[in-house]
């Protein structure tokens, strides 16, 4: 067995890295917590609003609900909550459906536990949610406020002092039913009134002051139409959402862990009116994936698009999955990089590296190699036979001979980078100059003889001779010597494309940090778009190819704008790190 496969057969039998949700699965599984008939013993939810698309955040949340359901032979649903038809549009619904399954997840239940589709919309549970609601105002639990916003926000009180209760706070629950009845049949406008929890407005926790559950928005949804004029709050609706599902284990951001209370609350008034049944949903928070040199605020990577900074939603600079998607990363990248980083409790920054990194490692093993000139100089081989091209090979993968060879030519005119040719060469640099051999790549030994210049002493073009026994896997190649060796293609065959070389987004690696202006950390270097010449196989390839441009990195041809015949390249990543270096 080769080491490769000996890797990939160590992977693929190792045991998931423990962290403290396994933990909780595991004793929830032996005390048999979730232990209900015809049921998976973890159903876990990726719940996304339907108000943008997703970033690399997201993809985390994402490898995570996913991942534990299958590791513990369960179920994950997807739900979108859909609760604020002002932001929320079908775009969005189908570009994170795409997202889910271009990262390798799928909610489709299999046929041991039961099968079936598991896409959920909170909108679907509206009926529900309005009758708990009901219920709330005739136990005594909720009730309507007729406060203004301003006043509501004043009486809230803050982290200093209490909060003061509203003076609509004992209205009968019949008088509470009949407004909300009415908000709910369209007599009321926006913000004339809001349906309360009434908790406890002296609560050193804000989320429990008697926070708000339903709104009037007289807006039309997405999913349910014009059905409705009042809408459910996130904070009300997600636990219920939860419940309804029988979602056993509900995970979350750390920003939600002051939210739990209210989450538990909620849904244990629900239960006490038999609306649903134990075990209920518990929630655990984990830390949110920090990344240096990104920033995830939607309003912020609004802005970036709406200002034309980044082309649109899908730009590669962009940390959005369509972003990354396009740039060319992988979706077992993103996976590795997701299980690389761990599960925690506690907040902390992950450098980028760390996900080039991992895209490095994904692709080394399955990108094809090719030849391409980024920035092209003409190199003349003057003792080359006129009108002659002659046949080259090299690997298409240097570690795996069986996916066998790529053909290309060499002649008497070549396109070599700029970079590698030096009037005046510097103490150590062992390319082209005059009087210096070196191997084209794959081709013969050459020795540089001139240049020739324009008026303004810029150079246009290098001279050489070359050695017509030297010739790569020939016998007589082994005669030379050199400390050179350089890439190459035939000015006669190769193939024009555009190389668009993209670099991380902002210059700090915190842009999102300290009251920093983001917009001010802008690297101007993010994008150089380049006319390069790449081998004639090239050609042939197609969108969303991933390669490697031997020297260069790798790369992949746009999903969008490339196409057969006339390719255009987006670099992935280098092929090492070199920020900070």
């Amino acid at each position: 067995m080769s080491n490769d496969n000996k890797n990939k057969a160590a992977a693929e039998t190792a045991a998931p890295v423990s962290n403290f949700l396994r933990a909780i699965i595991d004793n929830d599984n032996a005390a048999g917590t979730y232990k209900r008939d015809g049921m998976p013993t973890v159903i876990t939810r990726f719940p996304p609003e339907p108000n943008g698309y997703l970033h690399i955040g997201h993809a985390k949340s994402i490898c995570l609900n996913f991942g534990l359901a299958r590791d513990y032979n369960g179920v994950c649903h997807l739900r979108f909550d859909d609760t604020n038809p002002e932001k929320e549009d079908q775009e969005y619904v189908d570009t994170i459906m795409d997202s889910v399954k271009w990262l390798g997840f799928d909610w489709q239940a299999s046929a041991q536990n039961g099968g079936g589709n598991h896409l959920y919309y909170a909108s679907n549970y509206f009926d529900t949610f309005y009758a708990i609601a009901e219920y709330l105002i005739n136990a005594g639990h909720a009730y309507v406020d007729s406060q203004s916003p301003e006043d509501m926000a004043a009486n809230r009180g803050d982290f200093s002092r209490p909060g003061v209760n509203s003076p609509f706070r004992d209205r009968t629950a019949s008088e509470s039913l009949d407004l909300f009845r009415r908000m709910k049949a369209g007599e009321f406008a926006d913000g004339a009134h809001i349906l309360r929890a009434k908790i406890d407005m002296a609560s050193p926790n804000m989320n429990m002051r008697d926070p708000a559950i339903y709104r009037i928005r007289h807006a039309h949804h997405h999913n349910t139409g014009d059905k409705w004029c009042i809408y459910p709050m996130y904070d009300y609706a997600h636990p219920l959402e939860d419940a309804i599902e029988n979602i056993t284990h509900s995970i979350c951001t750390l920003e939600f862990q002051d939210h739990r209370p209210f989450y538990d609350w909620i849904i244990a008034r629900a239960a006490e009116g038999g609306f649903f049944k134990q075990p209920v949903p518990r929630q655990y928070e984990f830390a949110r994936l920090n990344l240096t040199y990104v920033v995830t605020s939607k309003r912020k990577l609004r802005q970036l698009v709406e200002q034309n900074i980044v082309s649109g939603w899908d730009d590669p600079r962009m940390p959005t999955i369509v972003g990354i998607r396009r740039r060319g990363y992988t979706p077992e990248s993103i996976q590795l990089f997701c299980e690389r980083i761990g599960v925690t409790r506690s907040d902390g920054w992950i450098d980028y590296s760390t996900l080039e990194g991992c895209l490095r490692e994904d692709l080394d093993p399955k990108a094809p190699r090719a030849t391409a000139v980024l920035r092209p100089l003409k190199l003349i081989i003057d003792n080359f036979p006129e009108g002659e091209n002659i046949s080259c090979s090299a690997p298409v993968h240097p570690h795996h001979p069986e996916r066998g060879n790529r053909e290309f030519t060499i002649g008497k005119e070549l396109w070599i980078e700029q970079e590698d040719f030096m009037e005046e060469p510097v103490k150590g640099y062992f390319r082209l100059f005059p009087g210096n051999k070196v191997r084209l790549r794959y081709g013969y030994v050459v020795e540089c003889t001139g240049c020739d210049k324009d008026e303004n002493g810029n150079v246009i073009a290098v001279h050489c001779n070359y050695f017509a026994d030297s010739k790569s896997g020939t016998e007589g190649s082994a005669n030379y010597k050199v400390k050179g060796n350089i890439h190459w293609v035939n000015a006669a065959d190769a193939l024009e494309a555009e190389v668009r070389l993209y670099d991380r987004l902002f210059t700090d690696a915190n842009p999102d940090a300290g009251g920093k202006d983001f917009m001010a950390l802008l690297n101007p270097n993010a994008l150089e778009i380049v006319k390069a010449y790449v081998e004639p196989g090239m050609k042939d390839v197609k969108p969303d190819t991933r390669l490697q441009f031997e020297r260069h990195g790798y790369f992949v041809a746009d999903r969008v704008d490339s196409v057969v015949g006339k390719p255009v390249f987006n670099r992935v990543t280098t092929l090492k790190d070199s920020w900070g270096k």
